[in-house]
């Protein structure tokens, strides 16, 4: 009994999205057009549950590109109106295109001189009579089996306001790098799960320097390369050691001797913490966040240099924000 409900429920809900490829029409290619060819926003507007999918739709439409807001009919004749200019589109829900609330604000809209788009199941109601723009979201029945609750209407909203923002996504060119950019924290998850090897500075072009150097030429180096450090090698390219910026600050305030004349083994931080090139990103990036630093070398079993990972490869040069110290 529940599991066929549940089914029942579905099949209803199912079959109203797949009828509204048969009611869509040049409407909906003039509200795209519409969008496209506005320099303000899309305000979508709705109360009820129909405010609530015309939030989602929104959500939906920022993170793909299309400048949204939403704006609650009631605050709206209370104030927020002011947040409405003359190159917005403004797009109303209501199943029954009968809400007092909505209808009695779309005068004011149309008054400002917004495009008016509706998005009904009555395309003779009066919010339908109101709008530039009608896109009928009609349903044959509720699957609430009162045919009350507002059910397989609301679904064939979001249904309707998906396939406005997929088709903008292809009508803007709107890219998959430019969806990665709305979704900072999207990216970064996805960055950790690469491993270090990836995205770390080979050997061959990090900066280091052999054991007994001067710090003259460790310093050079690190003003090269301006990563904040250079590795100290054996002569068999095995780590030694490493030379940070707070290294050398530690050794300035601690010593009365000319820095550049010193030998680096003087100066370096031994047995410094490493990975390696199959360690994860997310691991480098606990690692340096547990002990507040910005570099680490990447070595092989034999502790023979591989590269250097920086803290800003592993965020994005810039995109994110860490408190990093030295070694």
């Amino acid at each position: 009994m529940i599991i066929d409900t549940a089914k029942e429920v579905l099949k209803i809900e199912a079959d109203s999205i797949l009828k509204l490829t048969q009611s869509i029409n040049a409407s909906f290619e003039e509200l795209v057009n519409a969008i496209c060819g506005s320099t303000g926003r899309v305000v979508v507007s709705g109360i009820g549950k129909s405010g609530l999918i015309g939030k989602k739709i929104v959500a939906t439409l920022i993170s793909t590109g299309t400048n949204s807001m939403f704006l609650h009919p009631v605050e709206a004749l209370h104030g927020d109106l002011g947040m409405v200019s003359k190159d917005d589109i403004f797009i109303a829900l209501s199943n029954s295109g009968e809400t007092s609330e909505l209808n009695q604000l779309l005068p004011v809209i149309k008054d400002i001189g917004c495009k008016l788009a509706g998005f009904t199941g009555k395309t003779d109601s009066h919010m339908a009579k109101l709008c530039d723009i009608v896109i009928n979201t009609g349903v044959e029945k509720e699957a609430c089996p009162f045919n009350m609750a507002p059910t397989s209407s609301t679904t064939a909203q979001l249904a309707m306001g998906d396939a406005l923002a997929v088709v903008l996504i292809t009508k803007k060119k709107f890219k998959q790098s430019d969806f990665m950019k709305s979704h900072p924290g999207g990216v970064l998850g996805q960055r950790l799960s690469c491993r270090v090897g990836e995205i770390m500075f080979k050997a061959s072009t990090a900066p280091w320097v052999l054991t007994g150097s001067l710090m003259s030429l460790a310093i050079e180096q690190m003003d090269k390369f301006k990563l904040g450090a250079v590795l100290v090698l054996d002569k068999e390219e095995k780590l030694k050691g490493i030379i940070t910026d707070g290294d050398i600050r530690h050794y300035i305030a601690n010593n009365q001797l000319n820095l550049n004349a010193q030998s680096v083994d003087t100066v370096m931080s031994e047995n410094p913490r490493t990975l390696s090139v199959e360690s994860f990103l997310y691991d480098a990036l606990n690692l340096m966040e547990k002990y507040q630093i910005t570099v680490l070398p990447i070595v092989d079993k034999h502790n023979r240099l591989d590269g250097l990972l920086h803290l800003h490869d592993i965020l994005g040069k810039g995109s994110f924000q860490f408190n990093g110290g030295g070694q």
